[in-house]
């Protein structure tokens, strides 16, 4: 395995490095990378950009707003976060398999005395409180994991930013996104800094995973194909933003796999347009089946005969077939 350390901050460069490594570098080779942002929300795949940012604020304090490749809900990055990501191969026993990529995380702060734990879908805790959030996206047989690591963040910032769905909280018990999350160094007897933390991180990854590692360092045509690939994708506002179709029917759910929202454009009985929002945590695109759906009867059995033939876990992490039809109907 390849080791990493990305010293650019930059957010819309980092998350085009992200896709060149998986889709760009040799597919023979896997790799770690240990990574951080300047102020960004970082949204997840298939979510509604608008509907979870606070516009003004985000605006306001000059926060940067990024799509990623996977799935998942929108987190928060700034200088007191630390990020990571595996990219690897032979990934089918590894398809939402979080652990693998979280217990050397675990591990690494038992070691100084602070006890985490993997909780729910996808998060890591400290006492019930949220430090990390992870989520995958498969490419071909490779797949990218990554999470981020609330070291030293400005929480504060973090809950101004993201307008987050109110079931979210509800659902949880809880009343504000300030006391669902934690700061790791919050935890600790003794007081280490960020550059220590990461030098911990990385020596438990090592140790874990028991392969040698050896250093990559980006050449100067990495370096520009990434750089092409920030200018054509991740710094333009249809990849950020993108535009709502246009829809005469909109619903909502919230599973314990997570939040589907489907838009519907619906003409003569037909289908003819679909738009899948969320923060699910399945591998594949929600695009696949937005295609499937049009042209469809607006009736659930036709739905039905259409989605039982497909693996919904891949595109959905914990949401069935029949959860997600039923979102299509009121």
């Amino acid at each position: 395995m390849k080791y990493t350390r990305n010293s650019s901050t930059n957010p819309y460069y980092n998350m085009a490095m992200e896709e060149y490594m998986l889709k760009g570098l040799s597919p023979e080779e896997e790799y770690f990378v240990l990574w951080q942002n300047r102020p960004a929300i970082i949204v997840g795949k298939h979510q509604n950009t608008l509907e979870e940012i606070n516009t003004d604020y985000v605006r306001d304090h000059n926060i940067s707003v990024v799509r990623r490749l996977s799935g998942g809900g929108a987190v928060y990055h700034d200088a007191g976060n630390v990020n990571f990501t595996f990219i690897i191969n032979n990934v089918q026993r590894e398809f939402l398999n979080f652990r693998r990529f979280t217990l050397p995380v675990v591990r690494a702060l038992d070691s100084i005395g602070v006890k985490a734990e993997l909780s729910g879908r996808n998060d890591l805790t400290i006492d019930g409180r949220k430090f990390s959030g992870n989520a995958q996206y498969l490419f071909g047989n490779r797949l990218l994991h990554h999470g981020t690591l609330l070291f030293n963040s400005e929480l504060e910032v973090l809950q101004n930013a993201l307008n987050v769905d109110p079931s979210k909280i509800q659902s949880k018990g809880i009343k504000s996104v300030r006391s669902r999350v934690t700061n790791i160094r919050d935890h600790l007897d003794k007081d280490i800094s960020i550059s220590e933390f990461i030098n911990l991180i990385t020596r438990y990854v090592f140790e874990f995973h028991g392969e040698h590692f050896e250093g990559y360092r980006f050449s100067p045509e990495d370096q520009q194909n990434i750089s092409w690939l920030m200018e054509e994708k991740y710094i333009t506002w249809d990849w950020n933003y993108g535009q709502s179709p246009p829809f005469n029917f909109k619903n909502s759910n919230r599973f314990a796999g997570g939040k589907v929202e489907v838009l519907l454009e619906v003409k003569n009985g037909l289908i003819s347009g679909c738009k899948i929002y969320g923060d699910f945590l399945g591998v594949g695109d929600a695009a696949d089946i937005e295609k499937m759906v049009k042209g469809l009867r607006y009736a659930a059995d036709d739905m039905r005969r259409v989605l039982d033939n497909i693996d919904m876990r891949r595109y959905f992490g914990g949401i069935s077939t029949q959860e997600l039809i039923s979102c299509f109907f009121a």
